[in-house]
């Protein structure tokens, strides 16, 4: 059975707080949404600053600034391996859980019931102007991401409500930022802004696709933002349609792997990683050179204190 599980049923039935037991780690302390464990991305992690929403399926390392689905956390976690690799571990983890369960009653997947109440311009909500801000990417991010108001119930009918940065999707789903949280609301999909019809720029998510609109403000590229690695195999689909492909992927080991899979499948893209050398990703870049100019900027705005 768990040979024709595909990514859109592991992404929907497996549990992460059940993967990460089975990966030997277990939660520091809980609330009412959230298990929180010391991450096991990093090894200098000294809070439990790895966070799990199990009823969302989603997770977020506050000390690195990632998260996303379960397929994201393998790639993540397993950094030796492809993203087949990644599928092909996960199937098998969860294959056991269901295995395990076989002789049970089978239980319903519950996917959470998103009701988005409204979507605004940004500069509405204090809190995601200031996070935009400190990513460097609010003045950038005018023309092109939204505020998205939402709910989502619980078992129980009962609503809790959330507000986010967020930017469509091709599926006419919203990929949603704010301090704390990644997630989807709706169909997970790539995002693409159409623009010149042979060269377009690649990346694996909106924010450091702003960071190089901010360096690239006359760019024609036509735009595909992956959303997820997890995505890889849309992106390159759409990318076939362009003869001109400019990769700008993470440095990490995930990022890495999915450069060196674009590359195989579409021999003349480019890894123009080069130009955040130093750095994890474009907006680690665009941050730091935020941070320099409020110290270049700080001295002239004080005021000579003489005694």
């Amino acid at each position: 059975m768990s040979k024709f599980l595909n990514v859109l049923e592991l992404k929907q039935q497996a549990s992460l707080v059940d993967l990460l037991a089975k990966l030997g780690f277990k939660p520091v302390k809980k609330n009412a949404r959230e298990h929180f464990y010391y991450s096991m991305l990093r090894t200098t992690d000294s809070k439990p600053s790895f966070s799990v929403n199990d009823e969302l399926g989603v997770w977020f390392d506050h000390g690195t600034r990632k998260g996303g689905n379960i397929v994201d956390f393998g790639l993540a976690f397993w950094t030796g391996l492809g993203f087949k690799e990644v599928v092909e571990k996960l199937m098998e983890i969860c294959s056991v859980e269901m295995v395990e369960k076989r002789q049970r009653p089978r239980r319903a997947v519950k996917i959470p019931n998103y009701i988005i109440q409204e979507t605004k311009d940004l500069g509405t909500h204090p809190a995601i102007t200031d996070y935009l801000k400190s990513r460097g990417v609010f003045e950038v991010g005018k023309n092109c991401l939204s505020e998205v108001y939402y709910y989502v119930e619980d078992n129980k009918g009962v609503a809790k409500h959330f507000f986010a940065a967020g930017w469509p999707n091709e599926s006419g789903g919203w990929e949603v930022r704010n301090k704390y949280f990644k997630g989807c609301l709706g169909r997970k999909a790539i995002s693409f802004l159409p623009g010149h019809p042979k060269n377009a720029a690649m990346f694996e998510g909106y924010i450091n696709y702003l960071s190089w609109r901010i360096e690239n403000p006359e760019s024609t590229h036509s735009i595909i933002v992956l959303n997820t690695l997890a995505l890889l195999n849309a992106g390159i689909a759409k990318a076939k349609e362009f003869s001109s492909i400019d990769a700008f992927f993470d440095r990490d080991q995930a990022g890495l792997t999915a450069t060196k899979e674009l590359i195989r499948a579409l021999p003349y893209a480019v890894d123009r990683a080069k130009c955040y050398e130093g750095f994890n990703d474009y907006n680690d870049k665009i941050v730091e050179s935020l941070k320099l100019q409020l110290l270049i900027e700080r001295p002239s705005n004080s005021k000579m204190i003489r005694f």
